[in-house]
């Protein structure tokens, strides 16, 4: 079987294509055939490519791009031709599976994708208009070049639906519930695999496990896990509440906003601010990126290391409002461009919990882990370092996904 993944965001995209032989999954992802990188963010009305093969075959261009599914489908024809062709023909492909922001209170599984399910992407744009909309552009995309494959969509909000009411509805009027809004969560798709992950490298049962998972790249956030369930998370009605991230501010009082309102600032201005000037590269003044934040630390730049020990403080103090809310903790899990790599903030983050008996290994934690516990022997609470895996954990879900779909059209026929 040949799936191919496709993760469509507002500024990049990411697409890869795995095959799996035989009638299992294998327990870990195997290399992609085939993996490219679109980047928009470069050239007014061009994109940058960049195509990798398993058997090292390397494209690299900068294309005259005038739409995001333009450009989608001249990727994917690399597949198809070229150096790093792939596949013979389009039908080689079994299904396609896209990672789709926001599935509202609709969707809570993995779907195959139909007008229907096209529509309600459309429609929850309004809760994520810059992620949505690309997404709904791949779909569109991979069903031209690909007509006979399954498409599924799997829902970064889907893991989240489940976290009960008091944690879900946001103390303010319950029209507003009933309107919508309210707490969906994200990352979802990476939050559940660390949380599978974990059970395998620990070999322990799911859902005997209490885990928070710590989902720490460019965007942040963090899950209570209980028994294979998310109970409660730090994103909500957006992907800015919670945590502070590279460019967002996270959790604000918003009385702030209020006051900046009435100061003349617009709403659109306030987006600006509050998703893109704000976080890491908001209070260094230098960058989203933790590895510049911390080169400047060590040139003695103040702002940096504010913004790096406000990271750490915030990281800190939602990690501990998640322990209160699983009421006691099996691991801790770090994942992510900043959680998989970046060994300072690990250390930093666990010192506060020592008092609970959790203990790193600091050899370990400093040799760039991966799939690994870096906690010592006698610690009380595990801490794994867990590889994010989107686009596998997106595959796998479309690998149940078509089986189902296929033994479900053969008991009809």
């Amino acid at each position: 079987m040949k799936i191919l993944v496709m993760n469509a965001g507002s500024s990049s995209q990411k697409s890869c294509l795995y095959e799996i032989v035989g009638e299992q999954l294998p327990e870990h992802s195997p290399k992609p055939l085939w993996e490219a990188n679109v980047d928009w963010t470069h050239y007014q009305g061009f994109a940058e490519l960049k195509v990798k093969t398993a058997h090292n075959a390397v494209l690299k261009e900068k294309i005259k791009a005038d739409s995001h599914a333009s450009a989608t489908e001249h990727v994917l024809n690399t597949l198809l031709e070229g150096n790093t062709q792939v596949i013979k023909e389009t039908k080689e492909i079994d299904v396609v599976g896209h990672r789709v922001v926001h599935g509202g209170q609709e969707y809570y599984q993995a779907t195959v994708v139909t007008e229907e399910v096209k529509a309600a992407i459309d429609r929850l744009s309004t809760f994520a208009p810059i992620h949505n909309p690309a997404n709904l552009e791949g779909i569109e995309a991979t069903e031209k070049v690909f007509p006979e494959a399954l498409q599924v969509a799997v829902f970064d909000t889907g893991f989240h639906s489940q976290i009960p009411l008091p944690a879900a509805v946001y103390p303010g009027p319950y029209e507003w519930y009933e309107q919508g809004i309210r707490r969906y969560g994200f990352h979802g798709i990476n939050h559940q695999y660390c949380a599978q992950r974990a059970a395998q490298l620990l070999g322990r049962n799911l859902n005997s496990l209490r885990l928070i998972t710590c989902h720490l790249g460019n965007g942040c956030s963090l899950a209570a896990i209980r028994a294979g369930k998310s109970i409660d998370t730090t994103m909500g009605f957006t992907p800015l509440e919670g945590l502070m991230m590279g460019t967002r501010s996270g959790s604000v009082d918003p009385g702030i906003l209020i006051y900046l309102l009435r100061k003349g600032i617009d709403a659109d201005q306030l987006d600006e601010i509050l998703n893109r000037g704000s976080g890491l590269k908001g209070i260094s003044g230098l960058s989203a990126d933790m590895r510049s934040i911390q080169s400047a630390i060590t040139e003695g730049n103040s702002r940096a290391q504010l913004a790096f020990d406000m990271f750490i403080h915030r990281l800190r103090s939602h990690i501990g409002s998640m322990l209160a809310v699983l009421g006691g903790l099996d691991a801790l899990i770090f994942t992510a461009g900043i959680g998989e790599n970046h060994a300072l903030t690990r250390t930093a983050a666990c010192e506060a919990f020592a008092f609970l008996g959790l203990k790193l290994d600091e050899a370990k934690n400093q040799a760039s882990p991966k799939d690994q516990d870096i906690a010592t022997a006698d610690s009380a609470i595990r801490v794994l370092v867990i590889p994010a895996e989107e686009d596998w954990a997106i595959a796998k879900e479309s690998w149940h996904l078509l089986r189902t779909h296929n033994a479900t059209r053969q008991g009809k026929g």
